[in-house]
């Protein structure tokens, strides 16, 4: 059975946090509002709820969704050996519309599909997402549209496209500000940070805190050319689409991101 909330009656959004929280632990997947686009989200550390996500969208383990996160200090317990500029990165846009691609954490039991052993991460900038993550813990979170089709700025036209596949859809409106655009999505596993999806954050924001970030074509600003490392790292995810571990998204890569 599938039930909407309309989060902007308070009784509603307070009933409607409660029934999702209830179906993330029975494994069921919800749908949630984010920053950039409407998520589809799981329990992270269910495979069998991730695989039900993935289901629903009709992609496989090779495209592994990205994990929402409540707080910027939950990275170091799901991620390892974090970049110095990773952190400067989320301390300047979390909560915000960056994905992080870190080493994951080895002795965390779960399975987000084929992640070579990484896991994007991002913090939104939406208060219901955010409620929602300090009720249910990391949220494997993709953009609420069936793989191929495009992202879902409203509740219902993700219903549209997922029908009974959600037990729980939280309507909080149409994302005003949203076009489709997914978060950033940055690489930080190599010597060099990578963009490997643009998004709402510029390359140019990115480099004003960490000017040393590679564009998603390879291009280096000049300080970087010039005897800096170059920013490619043979064993880095080469992409987000192409064999990096991670979707383009719900903040995350179809086009768009909700997780993204």
């Amino acid at each position: 059975m599938t039930t909407s909330y309309d989060c902007s009656d308070p009784a509603q959004r307070t009933e409607g946090l409660a029934a999702a929280q209830r179906a993330v632990a029975l494994k069921q997947c919800i749908v949630l509002p984010t920053d950039t686009v409407y998520g589809i989200g799981a329990d992270a550390f269910s495979p069998q709820a991730v695989a039900t996500l993935l289901a629903s969208k009709g992609r496989g383990r090779n495209m592994p969704p990205p994990v929402l996160i409540p707080r910027i200090q939950t990275l170091d317990g799901l991620a390892t050996e974090v970049h110095p500029d990773a952190r400067r990165l989320a301390e300047a846009f979390w909560p915000g519309g960056l994905t992080l691609i870190c080493h994951a954490q080895p002795s965390l039991t779960w399975d987000l599909g084929d992640t070579l052993g990484t896991v994007a991460l991002r913090m939104p900038d939406d208060e219901i997402a955010l409620e929602l993550l300090v009720l249910t813990g990391p949220l494997a979170v993709s953009s609420a549209n069936r793989t191929g089709r495009p992202a879902a700025t409203t509740a219902a036209e993700a219903a549209e496209q997922l029908a009974e596949s959600v037990a729980v859809y939280l309507d909080a409106g149409p994302r005003a500000d949203a076009d489709g655009t997914g978060s950033t999505i940055v690489d930080t596993t190599g010597e060099t940070l990578r963009v490997v999806r643009e998004g709402t954050v510029s390359l140019e924001q990115l480099r004003e805190v960490v000017p040393g970030v590679v564009g998603i074509d390879g291009d280096a600003p000049d300080a970087v050319d010039a005897g800096a490392p170059d920013g490619l790292d043979a064993d880095a995810p080469d992409a987000v689409d192409a064999g990096a571990p991670h979707e383009s998204e719900a903040g995350v890569p179809d086009g768009s991101d909700a997780g993204r």
